[in-house]
């Protein structure tokens, strides 16, 4: 893949911000930016094919159906799934995450029951459960990290028991990038019986995903992380777990039949699609799945590691910065937070945004990771496949502003 040649493809990358400055973006672990192909199947959409779907027998609502439901077969075999019914679509990682919370947990869990998180879990992946065990009275219990950030399973036998109904856990740290193996932790899961839920937010961008063979029974992700619009999520489920599941939410299209006291409601996936859904963003989802596949995922992570390594290795060479994370870059996706010593991450942050150069200061949703710490946050640059060498560059140099200003201050 040729990253120069990709950039082309992203008008917000070719533009100059108010200032003057090329905009060097490097803030994909919050959202990438959009090709031109999205772009135009969405505006598409709203110009030539707008109507609601599932409920019209006129040509635009079948048309329109029809680009949402083959959205949802794409998506399967895009993530190699169970099926296209095991495809939700939702409003993002954090609705899918809330949707098996209130659905499955609301009816399997039981009082004195345990759910597994881990400590540096995005808040999405930690707030949900914390409401569903004070309304279930549950019990949280955290797999620890090491000091790289991998996860620490030396006493895994003793924090997913047989108390254990879900274990909730992240794929890829959207703070430190660490890619974790989740293997002994799927084959604990399955020793006592309970469900697994991955927050694949960070992964599902980044790298190739097999579901069938990954044994997950639920995968949550977004679509906006993926050159995707926002407001369009995905919630893989393994079938007949979603076939047990009642609906979260109740209303138009997910229903069977209604009466006045009673209703009964629709096979999947529309028992779990109450409402309008956002069309447009589904079928610009379906353009951005065609660019990532013609690109390809095995390239776009090899990429992705190279511009990571090379970040490292420019970081390392700047005194004063502490990057966070393993250094094995087999481990580790394409996200480098740091700290700069004496420097707060939010004046970091301004500075550089004077130069062009976007990246992620605070906690990232993840306040406890940081509590642990004892920092109040970190600066993260994140990259994706339309990030170059150069980009890199251009936050070094930045970076040596940062430290240049902050060295006048101290001579003051």
């Amino acid at each position: 893949m040729n990253p120069y040649q990709l950039k082309k493809d992203f008008p917000i990358l070719n533009r100059k911000l108010p200032n003057g400055k090329d905009l060097i973006y490097l803030d994909n672990g919050a959202s990438s930016q959009k090709p031109q192909s999205v772009i135009d199947a969405t505006s598409r959409y709203y110009s030539e094919e707008n109507a609601n779907i599932h409920r019209g027998v006129y040509y635009l609502s079948q048309h329109a159906t029809e680009l949402y439901e083959k959205t949802r077969i794409k998506t399967s075999h895009f993530f190699q799934a169970q099926c296209a019914k095991a495809i939700i679509f939702t409003k993002g990682t954090t609705d899918s995450i809330n949707l098996v919370a209130q659905s499955y947990g609301r009816t399997f869990l039981n009082e004195g029951d345990e759910i597994v998180l881990s400590v540096q879990e995005h808040h999405s992946n930690l707030v949900p459960w914390q409401m569903l065990a004070l309304e279930k009275k549950l019990f949280l219990k955290f797999i620890p990290i090491k000091e790289d950030s991998t996860y620490d399973l030396s006493n895994l036998h003793e924090i997913i028991t047989k108390r254990t109904k879900l274990v909730a856990v992240s794929q890829m740290s959207n703070v430190t990038g660490t890619i974790h193996s989740l293997t002994e932790i799927i084959d604990r899961v399955r020793q006592v019986g309970a469900k697994i839920l991955v927050d694949g937010a960070q992964a599902a961008c980044h790298m190739p995903i097999h579901l069938v063979d990954l044994d997950v029974d639920f995968y949550a992700f977004s679509a906006h992380k993926m050159l995707g619009p926002t407001g369009v999520g995905v919630l893989f489920g393994k079938e007949e777990i979603l076939e047990s599941m009642p609906p979260w939410i109740g209303g138009g299209d997910m229903i069977e039949t209604v009466d006045l006291e009673f209703s009964t409601y629709a096979n999947l996936p529309a028992k779990l699609e109450a409402g309008t859904p956002n069309i447009a963003g589904v079928i610009g989802f379906s353009a951005a799945l065609d660019y990532l596949q013609n690109v390809g995922m095995n390239s776009i992570q090899r990429h992705e590691q190279e511009i990571t390594e090379y970040a490292m290795e420019s970081l390392s060479r700047i005194g004063g910065i502490k990057v966070y994370g393993t250094e094995d870059l087999e481990k580790r996706g394409g996200v480098v937070s740091f700290t700069m010593d004496g420097i707060h991450p939010h004046d970091v942050g301004s500075i550089l945004d004077e130069e062009g150069v976007a990246i992620r200061v605070g906690h990232h949703c993840c306040q406890p990771l940081m509590k642990s710490w004892g920092i109040p946050g970190t600066c993260r640059a994140s990259f994706y496949l339309y990030n170059t060498k150069e980009d890199v560059d251009a936050l070094v140099h930045a970076l040596g502003k940062v430290k240049s200003i902050f060295s006048r201050v101290a001579r003051k």
